[in-house]
């Protein structure tokens, strides 16, 4: 699971902390609370350009741009779907590495309220709602990437297909989330100004197999400014398919964010086969990590199980499901595939579907399907970079939450 080794990233001023910056900032022959003016117009007033920092004098601001401020993401691609309420990016990173992010507006100024849009029924970063899903609510998730590819090989997944290129910096990371946010604020996605609501790490990589930088990104987005961008913590969902001594750690951590596991499958014969790492880590032990995230955390956990066609959709699978689950705080979330080009795999038909769906509630257990976001576009992620000429490395594709369903 190690990822290779590749070009570092340069230093951002979002890997550091306040204080690492404010040192970084003296190492510059400066007072220590330029960094905190650095830090307010970066996270606060979403500036990304140094001269529209007026506070800073012009020598100030190229100096703290240069040691500061690399550019960390070139877009390269950027499509949009849903009468634009539906944004995905390509981005190139400073070696030549492909990702991808994901802007999804739903609820009231979503552009499922606009012609021609599809209608949601559960979106990405309901896993964060205790309370279960609000479509109407205004909100905007952002699914990030956390790795160049992943090193999972789920084989119905469009980035496992490709393999690992390298982990993503903690400012990599972010920086997906600064980018849509600026987006949002200046107009320039379908519904108007507005913000971002939610976070999933659900786009390419998994995000335990890169754990500092995605604890650090998490710190980052949930501290408030100017030490970062002021999220609340419900917002943020980390998925995994399941590393359970990882799930332990963040259980530790003091982030109370949602879990959400890619589970795809109840019973360990189907998931060594669906979730290779499964032969490392079974279901119940996957599970009992989950419930001991839940326990010390009081966050719902959530279980996202891609349903494909004659694979994993049977009746008795569904039962099975039910009975791991029953009485534990968790929610389910079905996933139609997003089939991905060449592949055997399908979406489940809508009758199989739906008695899922049934057999579950039979049980108790709390179960939504998620909108499948995105599909004229190569929505899976991974997909648009397997598309892009260029670093074949980088183009690994992706994961979990977006439509696809997550490896």
């Amino acid at each position: 699971m190690a990822a290779p080794r590749r070009g570092k990233p340069p230093r951002h001023l979002s890997d550091l902390t306040l204080e690492q910056r404010r040192e970084a900032v003296a190492e510059l022959g400066l007072p220590g609370f330029r960094a905190n003016q650095l830090s307010t117009h970066w996270y606060s007033r979403l500036v990304d350009d140094p001269a529209a920092m007026p506070d800073l004098p012009a020598p100030v601001r190229e100096q703290l741009s240069a040691a500061l401020l690399p550019d960390l993401l070139h877009a390269v691609r950027r499509w949009e779907t849903d009468a634009g309420a539906t944004v995905k990016t390509l981005w190139r990173l400073h070696d030549g590495a492909l990702v991808e992010s994901v802007l999804m507006r739903y609820g009231a100024r979503a552009g499922s309220d606009l012609p021609g849009a599809a209608t949601a029924l559960q979106g990405l970063g309901d896993e964060a709602d205790d309370d279960g899903p609000a479509p109407r609510r205004s909100r905007v998730t952002m699914c990030v990437s956390s790795q160049a590819g992943c090193g999972m090989a789920c084989p119905f997944c469009a980035t496992g297909q490709q393999g690992l290129t390298r982990n993503l910096s903690t400012a990599e990371i972010v920086e997906q989330v600064l980018a849509g946010a600026r987006s949002l604020a200046r107009g320039e996605v379908a519904g108007g100004q507005g913000r971002v609501s939610n976070v999933v790490f659900m786009g390419m990589g998994e995000p335990l197999a890169n754990y500092s930088a995605v604890v650090g990104a998490v710190r980052r987005l949930t501290q408030p400014a100017p030490d970062g961008l002021g999220m609340s913590r419900r917002g943020i969902t980390v998925s995994t398919v399941g590393l359970a001594p990882a799930i332990d750690r963040l259980a530790d951590e003091g982030l109370p964010v949602t879990l959400a596991v890619s589970l795809h499958a109840p019973d360990d014969e189907l998931r060594d086969e669906l979730v290779p790492i499964n032969t490392r880590y079974k279901v119940a032990e996957v599970l009992d990590s989950a419930w001991r995230y839940a326990a010390r955390t009081g966050r719902r956990v959530s279980i996202e199980y891609a349903l494909i066609r004659d694979v994993n959709d049977q009746a008795w699978r569904a039962d099975l499901l039910g009975r791991l689950l029953k009485g534990r705080l968790v929610h389910v979330n079905l996933i139609p595939l997003n089939p991905t080009p060449g592949s055997k795999w399908t979406a489940s038909r809508s009758r199989d579907e739906r008695a899922f769906v049934r057999a579950l509630e039979a049980h108790g257990v709390a179960v939504t399907v998620r909108d499948t976001r995105g599909r004229e576009i190569e929505g899976a992620c991974g997909q648009l970079a397997a598309l892009e000429p260029g670093d074949a490395g980088g183009s690994a594709g992706a994961a979990a939450g977006a439509p696809t369903g997550r490896a």
